[in-house]
């Protein structure tokens, strides 16, 4: 790409359909947007920019214009986005900030485009210090990766190895104008901390921390995508059925320190929110190494690893559905659960006569493909394999005269089922 005043970006590194520059009015992200604005190949296939209003100081209106008047001087589109930011999450002001601009920058972003964001050598630096300080492994200590997924494109930090300082020599040659944002000089914040107080004091015995830290951070980078690799054959060797579940006595068999990486990947690829230690340790001695007879759990934000039998579950949302809900389902449109799942016929545009939809409230009996008479759903599903809280989450389908044609889509009855077959249909059951 461009090259200006010693600052050389390189080529984005997938192909997209366009660029979005996450534009602060900062030193960093006016540097960027300058350099990108500079490249015809860049203009061609398109750029705009993304400005994230947080409200959270009393300039933020005046930041927002100063933007719009940047972003109109080089003829890009900007898009401002207001944000809320709870100041008491748990996640503290600077988390919490960085939640909110992720889900507007996760919203503003085109399919397949990239995301480009200014952060810098001097950012990985503080980044790799803050993750050591607070004991991470590889993966944390890797950093900020240079390119990664990010919703429907990619996120794409083209600065990551050019120092500040070649920013503000860069600015400053130029004569570009950027907002200082006084929340920077605050040391309450760790970033802040480290940024104002700790590096400066580093780069007194080694001028060239910075470098040293980024440097570490691509090495643990290289280190964690080789144990990565290693971690998603070891977790498809002790998956059992669903995504969702495991093998314990599989996941035993394991190496301790395998068991515990394999949960992290497990839990990161279902989207639940990152293990605590203290938790992984309760999973493996009293979940996995639980006895077999009992449903041992371990519950922490929102989600839940569950053991039934030989098998671990993980949910995020284990509610059952309300005992008095009930829908007369046609089948022509899918049917939004309470729970969040849905049921859709497929094959078929609609049922020949509407069906009730209700969960299950004891007492049903169902008459299966190749049976004389009706079972118990009771019996039925203990012998099916289904685990007792995905039973009350479990949608069931009857005919106007109260009989029981469905259970979900595992347990279908004699009559839908020779239905099914005239047309080629069937029912499904997507889970919440």
């Amino acid at each position: 790409m461009s090259a200006s005043a010693g600052i050389r970006l390189p080529a984005a590194p997938v192909s997209h359909a366009g660029l979005l520059v996450g534009f602060s009015g900062g030193l960093d992200s006016t540097v960027l947007l300058h350099l990108l604005a500079e490249d015809e190949s860049v203009r061609r296939i398109g750029l705009r920019a993304i400005h994230v209003h947080h409200g959270m100081q009393p300039d933020a209106d005046a930041w927002a214009e100063h933007c719009r008047a940047a972003c109109a001087a080089l003829d890009i589109a900007l898009e401002v986005v207001r944000v809320h930011v709870d100041p008491a999450s748990r996640l503290g002001p600077e988390g919490a900030a960085r939640q909110a601009r992720h889900a507007a920058f996760a919203a503003a972003l085109g399919e397949g485009e990239l995301l480009a964001l200014a952060h810098h050598q001097d950012d990985q630096a503080e980044t790799f210090l803050l993750r050591a300080l607070r004991g991470s492994g590889a993966e944390g200590l890797a950093g900020m990766r240079p390119c990664r997924p990010f919703h429907r494109g990619h996120l794409w930090r083209p600065l990551l190895d050019t120092p500040r300082a070649a920013l503000l020599d860069h600015a400053t040659a130029r004569g570009l104008r950027w907002i200082e944002d006084p929340s920077n000089a605050d040391d309450r914040f760790d970033r802040n901390f480290l940024r104002n107080r700790v590096l400066p004091l580093l780069r007194e015995r080694w001028p060239h921390a910075d470098a040293a830290l980024a440097q570490s951070a691509r090495h643990c980078e290289q280190a964690s995508d080789l144990l990565l690799a290693h971690d998603d054959r070891l977790l498809a060797q002790v998956r059992e059925g669903p995504a969702s579940t495991l093998s314990c006595t599989r996941l035993r068999a394991l190496e301790p320190a395998q068991q515990a990486r394999v949960l992290r990947l497990w839990a990161r690829e279902l989207g639940l929110p990152p293990l605590p230690e203290s938790g992984l340790h309760r999973v493996l001695a009293d979940v996995v190494g639980g006895a077999p007879d009992r449903q041992p759990h371990y519950a922490w934000h929102g989600a839940r690893l569950i053991r039934w039998r030989d098998r671990l579950y993980a949910q995020s949302s284990p509610s059952a559905l309300p005992a008095d809900w009930s829908f007369d389902w046609d089948g022509a449109a899918a049917l939004p659960l309470p729970d969040g799942g849905r049921l859709v016929l497929e094959g078929m545009d609609r049922f020949d006569a509407p069906v009730r939809v209700r969960p299950r409230r004891g007492g049903e009996r169902i008459r299966l493909p190749g049976r004389a008479h009706s079972t118990s759903l009771k019996h039925l599903l203990q012998g099916a394999d289904i685990p007792p809280w995905e039973r009350g989450r479990l949608p069931l389908l009857f005919t106007s005269d109260g009989t029981l044609l469905a259970a979900g889509d595992s347990l279908i009855s004699d009559r839908l089922q020779r239905r099914f077959a005239e047309i080629s249909a069937r029912l499904v059951w997507q889970r919440g």
